[in-house]
């Protein structure tokens, strides 16, 4: 079997720059590297529900956000499949056949889903289904045969869950399914991109995101209001670099070439230099930001006003993906109930 990717993110809100050096630009080279025989990204609306039941017109409103953020970013629907998890019956199956393999105790120890429920403030009152949000990752990722996942590195706890339910699903019902690994960012900065508050991660929940769907106007706003230095008070004031979230995302994304197009500067490392040195204010740092940012939204804009203006288009490759990727699922579910042995009428 050759090699399977599935991705995904949940429907709650529009994609970030975070998610974009995350995992977005990487699914995007790893479709035009080729070297797949299937790549599914899912929207995954039943994983979203976990924690938005009580408001599901949140999740009907990001629906449509998060597909037309994938085609702006360059996935292409002739070569990656879409699909809208709650479409695809198989995985709810395979994720109640999987319940048996994981222990609640095994569940509540997920540094992941420890994470996020501290997060949203769950405490005691966690819903089942949140909790057992790993299990379902594991039935999605199965589902598919799926053995590469680009992720965000905060996801690593999630894929080594699958690995183990996999493991054990093996080891009772005989070898059926594989296991996977992750498809990381090699950037250690890009892997869990900062708020622009300086909050250890952007956050769709925190609104400390630039969003790919921002209006020039909107990302100038927040570049300007991006932390800095508390302490470089004045122009003249030697400058701290580390824990200052513009040259943190300058790391992450600009070349030298721009460095040099949009400053007095010839490199990155210069301007740092500069900026530790003292003589160099946080306005003017910020505006090559805003404008390094721009080269990369422009064209994402641009793409999106596309499919913006063509929903039947939009409404047409997320019918036929899910079609497909419900026909894949099937056959997986088929061989997991072979393997346990409640085939029937087979």
């Amino acid at each position: 079997m050759g090699n399977i990717i599935l991705t995904g993110d949940r429907p709650t809100g529009r994609l970030h720059l975070g998610h974009y050096v995350g995992s977005l630009r990487n699914r995007v080279k790893l479709q035009n590297e080729g070297n797949y025989d299937e790549m599914y990204v899912m929207i995954a609306d039943s994983q979203a529900l976990t924690d938005n039941f009580d408001n599901p017109k949140k999740i009907q409103d990001n629906l449509h956000e998060v597909i037309l953020d994938y085609l702006s970013v360059g996935l292409n629907p002739e070569k990656v499949t879409f699909f809208i998890q709650s479409e695809v019956n198989a995985l709810t199956t395979l994720t109640y056949y999987y319940m048996n393999l994981v222990t609640v105790s095994r569940l509540q120890r997920n540094p992941t889903i420890k994470t996020e429920i501290k997060l949203r403030g769950f405490d005691e009152s966690v819903p089942a289904g949140f909790l057992s949000y790993p299990v379902s990752q594991a039935a999605d990722i199965t589902g598919f045969n799926a053995n590469i996942i680009p992720v965000g590195d905060d996801q690593l706890p999630l894929l080594e869950q699958t690995n183990e339910i996999v493991r054990s699903f093996n080891r009772i019902y005989g070898e059926t399914l594989r296991e996977c690994e992750a498809y990381l960012e090699k950037d250690e900065k890009a892997q869990r991109l900062p708020g622009i508050d300086g909050n250890a991660k952007m956050s769709k929940s925190l609104g400390n995101g630039i969003y790919l769907a921002d209006t020039p106007e909107e990302v100038y706003k927040k570049v300007m209001s991006m932390y800095t230095d508390p302490d470089h008070i004045k122009i003249e004031d030697p400058g701290k670099v580390e824990g200052n979230m513009v040259f943190t995302y300058l790391d992450v994304f600009a070349t030298d070439e721009q460095i040099s197009k949009y400053s007095d500067f010839s490199s990155l490392e210069e301007m740092k230099n500069q900026y530790r040195s003292g003589g160099l204010g946080d306005v003017k740092i910020k505006k090559v930001l805003y404008e390094v940012l721009e080269e990369l939204l422009e064209p994402i804009r641009e793409k999106r006003k596309y499919y913006e203006e063509h929903m039947d288009e939009v409404e047409k490759i997320l019918k036929e993906g899910t079609e497909k990727a419900i026909s894949k699922a099937n056959e997986t579910l088929a061989n997991v109930k072979k393997a346990i042995g409640i085939d029937y009428f087979e």
